[in-house]
């Protein structure tokens, strides 16, 4: 995944971060950690960049990661740790990051459901 890659997917997972999730990063850009992202209580996380795969495979996995952080940032705040929302399951369970007919997508793990493209998460 080339810089490039890697910066418009990370873009795409923070449009859907900043439609639903309560805890929004600051995000820095570290010498020896590269891309971190920041939660209010000043604890970070850094990215690797997917190796190997399809591109949505390496959306998926970068999706998943950011989502680690999103979880620990709501649980450490003292909110529902659940981020994505899922539309059917409210506060039950977070929507997980997969590749369905080769695009990224968050689908609901219990009912398999596809609710939208990875970067095209409605606003709640």
């Amino acid at each position: 995944m080339t810089d490039v890659e890697f910066s418009e997917a990370l873009e795409a997972v923070l449009r859907d971060l900043r439609a639903q999730c309560a805890v929004q990063p600051r995000i820095r850009v570290d010498d020896s950690y590269g891309i971190m992202l920041h939660a209010p209580d000043g604890t970070g996380q850094g990215f690797t960049s997917p190796l190997g795969g399809t591109a949505a495979e390496q959306l998926a996995n970068l999706a998943d990661q950011v989502q680690e952080w999103a979880v620990e940032a709501l649980w450490s705040k003292g909110a529902p740790a659940v981020w994505p929302h899922c539309p059917d399951h409210p506060d039950t369970h977070p929507l997980t990051a997969t590749v369905v007919a080769d695009t990224a997508v968050w689908v609901c793990p219990k009912s398999g459901a596809t609710v939208a493209r990875i970067g095209e998460l409605e606003q709640r």
